[in-house]
């Protein structure tokens, strides 16, 4: 293999002559380019709470902690293939190919469709800040409300169904109540703008709702942002990101340390710990199959947030200097991510408390900014102040996962996995082909995630189910790295210990899948499993109608092999038992972990 001075000075030429990805930055760039993976804590710190309940900080924090372990994997992994771009799953899939053509693609199209949904809910968070902004549905106790109900106070009969609807959910009010009740709610509704209920078309379709309504065109605007700013290249989203970067990690900073300065933590917020008795009911459970299932269902979705700066290795090929700048550039995303993934959950959960993590504001996520202006004490300017640092740190996520996702289906289509028409970039050295795909594929996620809360979990349950299966093969494929590929010379070498811990951690990570994607949709681990399963005709087309059954030269090049070597499998029957083991691992654990009754 050529050093990596004399790599990068080659494929930058080549990148101008051919339309090849760029060596344009190093490792700060990739890592502002990451850096929009702290953010991703906010899409998801209210619906962790809901099943986790005081339990929350700590999910994070081990969370956090087992995606920082599992990370020099991926940077080991990442160091042998400096011409390589799209991730973590490109270079695992080639420790799998010689055992079996299916499984390597498989670890390309689940890290894929775990990371291309944040395009869509980062959107449909956004636009609800927006409407929020623009449209704001009005509080029960502004005067124009409580005019309407004065004028309505007798709308409502008392022996109304509705009344008697009420009363059954809440026993020991009285009939006076629920009209009182009820004709507030109504007066809310009737003063609400009418564009937070416009939708040009709405439906059903299997278990989840959609909607063309006033969010999702909102969302599609700020999607296309973000596919204009990354036309221009990497180097140009990395510049751009870096200054977006600042103006959300300074203010999480803030948010995580004022209120510990200023004595606002109350630290019976943390005690006791306990599982909830029941999902979104702030009543305390105990550490028993259905309080455990609980706590596996909140380490499950909190791994595709915490686990995300893996990303920051999806621009090896973009690199000056990837034999340095690939570890560099993962650690220190790595521990950016740590600060924050631990700091701010800590913060929220020490101020807001359980009843306040389960304010139906802050599961969705709209009311996040206004508990973050309370927490420094802002005044209105304050907390609009950080509305707008809410829309930066969700554009920041979309630019974080568009950059990663469309380098892993350009690497994809490059290494014979994926259809060949991914395999372009334009004079700048974008591949606008997968961009293109990505933003047609979440525009359909979009009008999904619009629709309710129920459909936004629904999706992230089933992206994470790909991204789980996509760190076991991953975490695995570094031992098999070594077994196979022990010549390739590695810039970066993880410690052994840390190479097996990598591996235990896989079949941890599979635990929480099977247990765990249970508690956000009955179904969501057998969609999960379904959409998984897609890649097989859209590999049967490249591999065997494409490419007639043979794998692209260069692919082999990669790694100094010929056709004769790809026959030697030196890790023998290991990799097949540990397939075989991932899989009898996912189903015991949905067998045994049942959601409490």
């Amino acid at each position: 293999m050529a050093s990596d001075t004399t790599a990068s000075a080659t494929f930058l030429d080549s990148g101008h002559a051919s339309g090849e990805l760029l060596r344009t930055i190093d490792w700060r760039g990739a890592f502002w380019v990451a850096s929009g993976v702290p953010a991703l804590v906010l899409f998801s710190i209210g619906g962790i709470a809901g099943v986790a309940g005081k339990v929350a900080f700590l999910v994070w924090t081990v969370s956090m902690i087992m995606g920082l372990l599992q990370s020099f994997t991926y940077a080991e992994i990442a160091g042998l293939f400096p011409n390589k771009s799209g991730g973590a799953s490109v270079y695992g899939a080639a420790a799998w190919v010689r055992y079996s053509k299916i499984i390597a693609p498989l670890s390309v199209w689940c890290n894929w469709f775990a990371w291309t949904p944040v395009l869509s809910l980062g959107c449909s968070i956004a636009a609800a800040y927006i409407l929020n902004s623009l449209a704001p549905i009005p509080p029960a106790d502004a005067p124009h409300v409580l005019a309407w109900a004065a004028s309505h106070a007798n709308s409502i009969p008392l022996d109304s169904p509705r009344v008697a609807e009420w009363l059954s959910a809440n026993h020991g009010k009285a009939a006076a109540d629920a009209v009182a009740a009820l004709v507030s709610a109504d007066a809310v509704a009737a003063m609400t703008p009418s564009i937070r209920n416009w939708a040009f078309y709405h439906g059903t379709l299997g278990p989840v709702s959609f909607s063309f309504n006033a969010a999702f065109i909102i969302g599609a605007v700020l999607m296309l942002l973000t596919f204009a700013i990354q036309h221009r290249g990497i180097l140009s989203t990395a510049s751009v990101q870096k200054y977006v970067g600042l103006a959300v990690i300074i203010p999480m900073l803030i948010v995580g340390v004022v209120p510990i300065i200023t004595g606002q933590i109350e630290w019976s917020n943390f005690t006791p710990l306990e599982p909830l008795k029941a999902a979104y009911a702030p009543e305390m459970g105990q550490w028993d199959i259905g309080g455990w299932t609980l706590i596996l269902g909140a380490m499950f979705i909190a791994a595709w947030s915490t686990y995300g700066f893996e990303t920051a290795v999806c621009y090896t090929r973009e690199f000056k200097n990837p034999g340095t700048d690939t570890f560099k550039a993962i650690f220190y995303s790595g521990l950016l991510c740590l600060l924050l993934f631990t700091l701010v959950p800590f913060t929220f959960q020490g101020v807001l408390g359980l009843n306040g993590m389960l304010a139906p504001e802050i599961v969705d996520g709209s009311g996040v900014a206004a508990a973050m202006g309370n927490m420094v004490s802002g005044g209105g300017w304050v907390t609009s102040l950080l509305v707008m640092m809410m829309i930066l740190a969700l554009m920041l996520c979309l630019m974080t996962a568009m950059a990663g996702t469309s380098r892993t289906l350009y690497q994809g289509a490059r290494d014979g996995w994926l259809p060949r028409y991914l395999d372009h970039v334009n004079s700048h050295g974008a591949p606008t082909r997968a961009m293109w795909t990505d933003l047609g594929v979440n525009l359909a996620i979009l009008a999904i995630a619009c629709a309710d809360a129920t459909s936004f979990f629904f999706i992230l349950a089933v992206s994470n189910c790909g991204y789980i299966i996509f760190n076991f093969l991953n975490l695995n494929s570094g031992w098999i790295h070594r077994l196979d590929n022990a010549h390739v010379h590695r810039p970066w070498r993880a410690p052994t210990a840390i190479l097996a811990i990598g591996t235990v951690l896989a079949f941890v990570n599979a635990v929480f899948m099977g247990a765990g994607a249970k508690v956000w949709n009955p179904i969501a681990l057998w969609a999960g499993l379904f959409t998984a399963a897609l890649i097989i005709p859209v590999f049967a087309y490249r591999h065997y109608v494409q490419d007639k059954g043979v794998f692209p030269a260069h692919m082999m090049e990669d790694l100094g092999l010929d056709g004769a070597d790809m026959n030697r499998r030196k890790a023998g029957i290991l990799p097949y038992l540990t397939l075989i083991a991932g899989l009898a691992t996912v189903l015991i654990a949905n067998w045994f972990f049942q959601l409490p009754a």
